[in-house]
């Protein structure tokens, strides 16, 4: 279904659900219907809370289950455990790998009580869930989330980026970039084709990226049109050093308007 964006209302996307039960399959033949809270590959797009209750409520009239991809938004990454707790929905099952693990190869599921004793013994299994090493590496990540306070971290983390990229959206010495987007410090932002444009300048992520690289800094590009930048910081970094990969992305905005 197309996620809501610039050129997509919540409408449209309901609209188009609603054709799809009508003529492809009728919604009692659907098992689950699966949204990222905040997208990740495509384009750090947050869920907007209005779909996400209009697709719980969808879910519960047909006997749908809700199931919410955290496998980027997940564990505190957003400024809460996971980014749909933002909207008050409550999902049926939620994915998760990446954070959990701190660095080692775990994923899991986490679910109603129902859902998940329902499945025998052995049932339920995963290529990188259950490993020792990795389980003692996600219950320590849990300690330090709580610890840390990381979902505070998180969000100041967050209003630092913010207001970084904010400024650099003002400024015409730099290429253009949109306003930042996402929640917590799950933020990106896009490179665009002209200063006062919202038309984004398609590849052009990949390109500062390898500009950074060059620099020792390692940047992610994503977005259906390769223009959007996004920040996944560790939540651990401090804000020097947080400062400092700030510092370099504006330096490689600077050099590539006069390229």
């Amino acid at each position: 279904m197309p996620f809501p964006d610039s050129d997509v209302t919540v409408a449209d996307s309901l609209k188009m659900l609603h054709f799809l039960f009508a003529a492809d399959i009728a919604p009692t033949q659907v098992a689950a219907i699966i949204i990222e809270p905040v997208q990740g590959e495509g384009g750090f797009r947050v869920a907007p809370t209005a779909l996400l209750k209009e697709l719980r409520q969808i879910c519960d009239e047909h006997g749908i289950k809700l199931i919410a991809d955290e496998v980027q938004s997940g564990f505190a990454r957003t400024g809460k455990m996971f980014g749909i707790e933002h909207s008050g929905v409550e999902p049926d099952l939620v994915s998760v790998a990446k954070s959990l693990g701190g660095g080692l190869p775990i994923s899991g599921v986490i679910g109603r009580a129902d859902l998940m004793d329902s499945v025998p013994p052995g049932g339920l299994g995963g290529t990188y869930a259950g490993a020792p090493l990795a389980c003692a590496a996600a219950l320590a990540v849990l300690d330090v989330i709580e610890e840390d306070n990381l979902l505070d971290r998180a969000n100041a983390m967050g209003d630092r980026l913010r207001a970084r990229i904010e400024g650099w959206h003002k400024r015409t010495d730099l290429l253009p970039v949109s306003m930042p987007r996402g929640l917590g410090a799950m933020i990106a932002f896009d490179i665009l084709e002209s200063h006062g444009s919202t038309e984004q300048r398609a590849g052009a992520a990949g390109k500062l990226c390898t500009l950074a690289c060059e620099k020792g800094l390692i940047l992610l590009a994503c977005g259906v049109k390769g223009a959007t930048i996004r920040i996944l910081t560790p939540l651990t970094a401090s804000d020097a050093l947080l400062d400092e990969g700030l510092d370099l992305i504006e330096q490689i905005l600077s050099e590539a308007a006069k390229a």
